[in-house]
């Protein structure tokens, strides 16, 4: 009789459960590491991969259970595809299998080897990769500037990361196109990592453009489940040569991966905010480090962290300073909001100079966008006789008056209900809106500018499929004249027919208590900016207005210069002096219960626990800026280290008591680790 071996098995168990880590399970055959399987846990099948088996193959004993199931029919998952899934799991503090199951397609975690076979061999049964004639010939492409070809050859002789700075308009996208050609010239894959896939149509269309003979598929959460397992086993299976994803794609199988390239990697949208929290682009550049391929950063505002690792010498940085055609930068205009009339300035819409420069704009047949990040109608509803607020009852928030549809919805829980009639308090009628959407923006600015063809483009007006390339279209062919929207509009996008971007309202962030707001409030106006102009014949009249009640504050003075080096340099200059990253590293440790004595009990005695470590700074625990969430208390306490190593060996090392005390705190609902967090 055959005698089994021992394999450890990855399965989709939390680090923060009973039951985390490797589990092993017996087999009658060795299976190599990367092999899929079915495993039986507790009374359930679950998905499983083999991560290692014994150095000896032991034999297993007896209370080992079987395996249930192997999914022989799929290639295994390659060694270097396991490194990054250790990686990221041990640096973030996750499971293995909790992190390597989540990544894959949802699909194939419970398919069968059957008709998981059949999809394999239809897939294999595809023409092999286009040759390498086949690629766009010379004639087909824009001829490079010499900032772009000076890049391009330094791209090809780097042996770091290369951060592309390169400003709105400067043909960053030209340098990702040729250096996607030189991989796929030498038989290899590329990657391309944007923030947000729905906003980025425009260079999703253009690498299918200029590699029409080879293979392009798409790795994001907005695929049917069907669609998404299909192109994770053409990139499995090396099928498809170009993958062109969100920030789940860094993780995607490629056995032939040459290239990465993170467009815009300074957004946030990168880092996983729930569940397994990583950041795409970090793990990007372990992952090409790794594989010693080429990684590429572009942006025109980089994070940073990006830019300081630059200033180190630990990234290669190349500069694009011109715009294409020779165009300029748009005029920088500041509006003092102090020096309006005191009368309704707090309600005016738009100052009279801003609203005079649009019409200026429809007049020519020229467009304008205004950016409001801030959706719905208005953010609360208030009646004036007794005070009551239109607070979701579920969360320390308030619910959001979206007009459309008459409903109060909670951003936060999704709670959603119609406007009352009468104040649920008093029964006064006479309900008012309080503050500004862009829902209540598109109809101010619609009675403001009769005639007018304004449009809305936000999560709201984008919901139904196929409505945010519908309403796209409708802006590049001219039949829009004033373009109200949220931060989508500042990404991605290139509208040749505007003039004037205008932020109405961003004061907001300057003043926030996250230290990171202001970095993102000068990169959003900053890409704001870029969208104007980019037709060079308009570029010497295009225009940026900021309406802005701090005028003098240092982040407009380096707008009005589009001046990212000294902002930086500013920005740095602050962050170092307070032991703030990149000059220091951070964690964040949040609990959720049923009360904020419990969250609160359990952050106070995982304090004690942290007071042994040396080399760490533990703040007191804090409620985060939303407290409460689905009737959930929420309660989070920072982390902080000089040193990113010293904080990486203390985080290890706290983990199993963080664990031990959660029993020891009934009504503790969930707590996890935040390494390197974006919000605090």
């Amino acid at each position: 009789m055959t005698e089994s071996v021992l394999l450890s098995v990855a399965v989709e168990t939390p680090r923060y459960s009973s039951v985390g880590g490797l589990l092993d399970y017996a087999s009658e055959q060795t299976l190599p590491p990367g092999t899929l399987v079915r495993v039986p846990l507790g009374r359930r099948d679950m998905p499983g991969i083999v991560w290692q088996r014994s150095a000896d193959a032991a034999p297993a004993t007896a209370e080992l259970r079987p395996l249930a199931a192997v999914l022989s029919s799929l290639p295994p998952l390659a060694d270097e595809w396991r490194e990054l899934i250790d990686f990221a799991a041990a640096y973030y503090q996750r499971g293995v299998g909790e992190l390597a199951l989540a990544v894959l397609p949802p699909d194939l975690r419970k398919i069968d080897d059957t008709p998981l076979a059949r999809r394999v061999a239809r897939l294999q049964q595809r023409p092999a990769a286009a040759d390498t004639a086949a690629l766009a010939t010379p004639s087909e492409r824009p001829e490079l500037n010499a900032e772009q070809a000076a890049a391009l050859a330094a791209i090809g002789a780097a042996d770091k990361p290369v951060l592309l700075h390169g400003v709105t308009g400067s043909g960053k996208t030209e340098v990702y196109l040729r250096a996607a050609e030189a991989a796929l010239q030498q038989g290899r894959q590329a990657l391309v990592l944007v923030p947000e896939i729905n906003l980025t149509p425009q260079l999703e269309a253009r690498f299918a453009e200029r590699f029409p003979h080879h293979l392009m598929v798409s790795l994001h959460s907005g695929l049917t489940p069907a669609q998404r397992l299909r192109h994770w086993l053409l990139a499995h299976l090396g099928r498809a040569d170009l993958v062109l994803g969100t920030r789940l794609a860094v993780f995607a199988s490629m056995p032939r991966l040459g290239l990465v390239v993170v467009d815009e990697e300074h957004d946030p949208s990168f880092k996983q905010q729930e569940g397994a929290r990583y950041s795409a682009r970090d793990l990007a550049v372990w992952r090409a480090h790794r594989l010693g391929v080429t990684v590429l950063l572009g942006s025109a505002t980089p994070s940073l962290e990006t830019w300081q690792r630059a200033l180190e010498g630990g990234y290669l940085r190349l500069a694009l300073e011109r715009r294409i055609g020779g165009g300029v930068m748009p005029t920088v205009k500041l509006v003092d909001m102090t020096r309006l009339p005191r009368d309704g300035a707090q309600e005016r819409v738009l100052a009279p100079p801003l609203l005079a420069a649009i019409s200026e704009r429809i007049a020519r047949g020229e467009q304008s966008l205004l950016l409001l990040n801030r959706r719905g109608y208005a953010p609360v509803l208030h009646c004036g006789a007794c005070g009551w607020k239109s607070g979701c009852p579920h969360c320390s928030a308030w619910r959001v008056f979206h007009k459309a549809d008459r409903t109060l919805r909670c951003h936060h829980c999704g709670l959603t209900e119609r406007v009352p009639r009468a104040c649920p308090d008093c029964g006064n009628l006479d309900l008012a809106p309080l503050g500004r959407g862009t829902e209540k923006l598109q109809e101010q600015l619609a009675a403001l500018l009769p005639g007018a063809r304004v449009a809305r483009l936000d999560a709201d007006s984008t919901r139904g499929e196929g409505a945010l390339q519908q309403q796209l279209g409708a802006v590049h062919a001219g039949e829009v004249d004033v373009l109200v929207g949220t931060q989508m509009l500042a990404k991605g996008h290139d509208f040749r027919r505007v003039t004037l971007v205008a932020a109405v309202n961003p004061d907001t962030a300057l003043f926030s208590s996250d230290f990171r707001a202001p970095e993102r409030l000068f990169a959003l106006l900053m890409q704001a900016a870029g969208r104007a102009g980019r037709d060079a014949a308009q570029a010497e009249r295009s225009e940026m207005w900021v309406q802005t009640w701090h005028p003098r504050h240092p982040l407009y003075a380096a707008l009005k210069a589009h001046d990212y080096e000294a902002y930086a340099t500013a920005q740095l200059g602050e962050r170092r002096a307070a032991g703030l990253p990149p000059f220091a590293s951070l964690a964040l440790l949040r609990a959720e219960a049923r009360t904020v004595e419990v969250a609160r009990a359990f952050l106070h005695d995982a304090s004690s626990l942290a007071a042994a470590h040396a080399g760490v700074t533990v703040y007191p625990p804090v409620p985060p800026p939303v407290a409460k969430v689905a009737d959930v208390e929420r309660m989070q306490m920072l982390v902080e280290s000089p040193s990113r190593r010293v904080l990486q060996r203390m985080l290890a090392a706290w983990l199993p008591g963080l664990h031990e005390l959660r029993a020891r705190h009934k009504g503790l609902l969930r707590w996890a680790v935040d390494v390197d967090p974006l919000a605090i």
